[in-house]
């Protein structure tokens, strides 16, 4: 069984920083491309970023580039998003994702992690 399963979520102020988790079991960790999306209550589930396979390239979503970095551990089978200066409108639930070509458009997304809560206070 395939798990993507998030962790690091919580409540943090305004300015500051977070870094989120993922954990990936039951695949070939180095073959997929991972990322992050996130979603707002009562808006739709947005992409983050993205990280290659073997880490060389990322991509990210306008609203969080320069403040957000996604690594990759491929001898732990994790992925890590670090996030500082930190805005209400970051707040949201997290969703680790991995595709086996690519994750930028939720079609390509193999496999989603169950979330893990951001909640940016102002």
């Amino acid at each position: 069984q395939v798990q993507l399963v998030e962790s690091g979520g919580g409540l943090v102020q305004a300015g500051g920083s977070l870094r989120l988790s993922c954990e990936v079991s039951g695949l070939t960790f180095s073959n997929y491309a991972m990322g992050w999306y996130r979603q707002a209550p009562g808006k739709e589930r947005d992409f983050v970023a993205q990280i290659s396979w073997t880490g060389s390239n990322t991509y990210y979503a306008d609203s969080v580039k320069g403040r957000f970095t996604i690594t990759r551990d491929n001898g732990k089978n994790t992925v890590y998003l670090q996030m500082n200066s930190l805005t209400p409108e970051d707040t949201a639930v997290y969703y680790c994702v991995a595709g086996d070509h690519k994750v930028t458009h939720p079609d390509y997304v193999d496999y989603w992690g169950k979330g893990t809560l951001v909640t940016v206070s102002s």
